[in-house]
């Protein structure tokens, strides 16, 4: 099935402007989900009760509001919620290019593709050659679904001739992002007999890429296997947790070993 386009948009800088289709990257590779039943096996229904009223709120019935102090709240009719959202532009405005490796990936939100839309191809392939290049990707801002986003705009794929786009990746504002400070981690000081061993014991099980298609959810098949033996009609045995043992085995300090 051919990908379905999210969005048009114009990706700008300058007196540039390359029509653009948004898509999804990713899609959610869901848990397994289980519903809830009364004890007679009939679905439950989620319901809204009024606490005020203690009745049960049928959804025509409610509005949205925002408290702005302790249970005051300003309520918004639905043509008023809709003009907050109509702040979307139809345009990615790039601000800067900066080093590709400039954004640590603790920021990376939601990704999506971008493709050249109609008249858009050279331009759009341009861009991406010059990015890739140069080592670079763009800084630029986007108005999408009530929110501004700060994204990174980046070239994906080889030179000439090997398959390649561009990848928008929302980024997270720095206030979404907690500061590792909070923990405070005790420091040690290291010789350098034991980091020579942290570097062998690395070295021994290094690779030289990741390769997605390696590693599959095996969690969810465990759990999708028991859930068709019970279908069968068997019983779901309580299995020792995975590395029980080893967690039962005497713990080597390496830095004692040395």
């Amino acid at each position: 099935m051919a990908a379905r386009s999210i969005a048009s948009l114009s990706l700008s800088f300058g007196l540039v402007s390359i029509p653009v289709k948004v898509y999804s990257a990713t899609e959610s590779g869901a848990a397994v989900h289980f519903n809830m039943l009364h004890n007679c096996g009939s679905r439950l229904k989620q319901q809204y009760v009024c606490l005020k009223e203690g009745v049960v709120v049928e959804r025509a019935d409610m509005i949205k509001g925002y408290e702005f102090d302790k249970d005051r709240y300003v309520t918004f009719t639905p043509p008023e919620l809709k003009a907050l959202e109509e702040s979307a532009r139809h345009t990615i405005d790039i601000i800067s290019f900066i080093p590709l490796a400039s954004v640590d990936p603790i920021y990376y939100d939601k990704a999506y593709y971008l493709a050249p839309d109609k008249r858009g191809a050279k331009p759009y392939e341009l861009l991406r050659r010059a990015m890739q290049e140069s080592g670079r990707c763009a800084l630029a801002r986007w108005a999408w679904k009530g929110k501004q986003y700060v994204v990174q705009v980046r070239p994906s794929g080889g030179s000439a001739g090997e398959e390649g786009g561009l990848i928008l990746q929302q980024l997270l504002y720095a206030d979404e992002v907690r500061s590792m400070k909070e923990l405070e981690i005790e420091r040690a000081d290291i010789a350098k007999p034991e980091l020579q061993l942290a570097l062998q014991l690395i070295d021994q099980i290094a690779a030289d890429s990741y390769e997605p298609a390696d590693y599959k959810d095996e969690e969810k098949v465990r759990v999708l296997g028991a859930i068709d033996e019970k279908i069968a009609g068997k019983a779901i045995v309580v299995a020792e947790p995975a590395g029980a043992e080893a967690a039962d085995a005497k713990i080597i300090d390496l830095t004692e070993a040395l």
